[in-house]
């Protein structure tokens, strides 16, 4: 027995088709939008255009900050902003011309396109736990002089490997290279959800100890508590989704799976790269002139 349906969505004609097999209902219209090469268009495009408006509202933000405090130079306020126009600005370049990027030739170069984003989102979102650390080592009286170090090591040691990788997909064209890559990709994104794990939890904690009167405590256990659950959840998302396709040997940057594509950077970039920027929408205070004495 078999029923069509048409449903007409924004001027895309789906057809669904309820196939009755053994007494199950099946729908195939996931399929019908993954090999319609209208939809394919409609959603990478809407992956561009996403991307980009997220990359211009951390642009914006950038300036207002520059305008704000111009005489502090590159805070790590200014520095993650700045990072994340870049990684959302070459995400929305990327999909915008996704048919020449997912139909390149050479897989280590493909894989670079694709994985080199990802890999800088995890630098950007990694500076918050840098961030945190040393305010939380501040404020334990701990010393703070090797946290940069540490970051600019792990972050040099990361990209070194990935490079690797990448260059041992070109040299060996093997599966097995792929599948180390992706596995890597599970590990740091794992590591990063620990971090947040560790550091957002430890500041969140000690701001919970401070009296209830304290002058924006509870501000900032609200920016630290979402922002600490955002990063953890789309980390840990593209940790189980990275080990699946690694195990499956499926991979998830395919032309032909728009729908997996949008559900997949929606959540695991899209929303909470929007939702932190506009967590930590709030300017940094302005610097009183030297020359200005306030009204005691």
């Amino acid at each position: 027995m078999l029923g069509v349906q048409m449903v007409r969505v924004k001027g895309f004609v789906l057809t669904e088709k309820l196939l009755f097999k053994d007494g199950r209902i099946m729908f195939d219209w996931w399929d019908e939008i993954d090999e319609s090469k209208e939809w394919q268009r409609f959603i990478f495009h809407l992956l561009s255009a996403s991307y980009a408006v997220v990359s211009i509202v951390a642009l914006v933000q950038l300036c207002r900050i520059q305008l704000r405090v111009s005489e502090y130079g590159w805070t790590t306020q200014k520095v993650f902003h700045l990072m994340n126009f870049i990684v959302n600005g070459l995400r929305a370049v990327l999909f915008g011309f996704y048919k020449s990027v997912f139909l390149v030739k050479s897989k280590a170069l493909e894989m670079v396109l694709l994985d080199l984003p990802g890999l800088l989102f995890f630098s950007t979102y990694t500076l918050l736990v840098l961030f945190w650390a040393e305010i939380y080592h501040q404020a334990r009286s701990l010393p703070i002089n090797k946290l940069r170090p540490a970051y600019y090591s792990i972050n040099g040691f990361i990209y070194f490997a990935q490079a690797c990788l990448w260059i041992s997909v070109r040299l060996s064209q093997s599966n097995l290279a792929v599948e180390l890559s992706r596995l890597f990709i599970s590990v740091i994104s794992f590591c990063a959800a620990l971090g947040f794990m560790i550091y957002g939890g430890r500041l969140f904690f000690m701001l919970r100890r401070f009296p209830i009167e304290s002058r924006g405590r509870q501000r900032k256990l609200f920016e630290v508590g979402f922002v600490t659950g955002i990063c953890c959840t789309c980390c840990l998302i593209r940790c189980i989704v990275s080990t699946l396709s690694a195990n499956m040997n499926a991979g998830l940057d395919v032309l032909d799976h728009p729908i997996l594509n949008l559900i997949y950077y929606m959540f695991v970039e899209i929303l909470p790269s929007a939702l932190v920027l506009f967590i930590l929408r709030k300017l940094p205070p302005k610097r009183v002139s030297e020359q200005y004495h306030p009204i005691r």
